[in-house]
């Protein structure tokens, strides 16, 4: 864990140091919250949990914090997301984690002026998963960023520009060096206000370098049962264009059903 100290000190720091505000636009998390910009900031806890018994026994945990603001030339969001999963052997009756995942990213937009749809981004994460081949994968990049309003119920965000990415690959259990590369990241993000009550999310961003190309993309459709719980249907890919290590898929895929509690 000793590797999580740099990411998060440089995500509290982004939140501290602005003078800060909330809405959508990380593209590495389909659960934004509303489009208005507010004083005070939003925040959402998800979570899910799935045993299972007899033939079959699994363990599964999904759980995420995001906290959001928008006000006058700012947007800022942070998210931390964990999964774990576990499985029961049947011939042999022993349990083994099959899924270990923790994410943290954070990003600020400044807005060129209150009611802009240009901004500069500022986006950075962090990644531990070492069933993906890679014991982490951190990025920083800037840029660009534009948000198009095409009704009341429907908008998209997009992104472009440079940044930085680093890792340590997995080769047959054996963690290696640590490898870098510049990339350049490209984002985008639909949000749809189907009724008063649903929302529909599509996201995807691709960070393409020289050695990696690292992709993400979540549909999610989210039903509110009150004014504060709401229940979310998602599918959610990550895709590694190359691996060190022969055994690892290079994509990962995700289906979960959540709460979603909102305070």
């Amino acid at each position: 864990m000793k590797h999580i100290i740099t990411p998060i000190a440089v995500i509290m720091a982004m939140f501290i140091a602005m003078p800060v505000s909330a809405s959508i636009f990380m593209y590495d998390d389909a659960s934004d919250l509303d489009t208005e910009a507010k004083k005070d900031w939003d925040a959402s806890a998800e979570l899910g949990l799935l045993f299972t018994s007899g033939n079959t026994k699994t363990q599964t945990l999904r759980s995420k914090l995001s906290a959001a603001r928008d006000y006058e030339n700012w947007r800022h969001k942070g998210v931390i997301g964990y999964y774990r999963a576990k499985q029961e052997n049947q011939t042999t009756g022993v349990t083994a984690t099959t899924g270990d995942k923790l994410f943290l990213s954070a990003q600020s937009n400044y807005k060129f002026s209150p009611d802009s749809r240009s901004s500069l981004f500022l986006f950075t994460s962090y990644e531990e998963d070492k069933f993906s081949g890679f014991e982490y994968q951190g990025t920083v990049a800037f840029g660009y960023g534009a948000r198009h309003r095409y009704s009341d119920s429907l908008f998209a965000d997009y992104e472009i520009g440079p940044g930085y990415a680093v890792n340590k690959p997995i080769i047959s259990g054996v963690v290696q060096g640590q490898e870098s590369s510049a990339i350049l990241r490209i984002a985008g993000n639909l949000v749809w206000d189907v009724s008063k009550n649903s929302k529909f999310n599509a996201l995807a961003a691709t960070e393409i370098g020289q050695e990696n190309t690292k992709s993400r993309a979540e549909v999610s459709i989210q039903a509110n049962v009150n004014s504060s719980l709401a229940l979310k249907f998602s599918i959610s890919g990550t895709h590694n264009s190359f691996l060190d290590d022969p055994n690892k898929e290079k994509l990962d895929t995700e289906t979960a059903v959540t709460l979603v509690y909102s305070f």
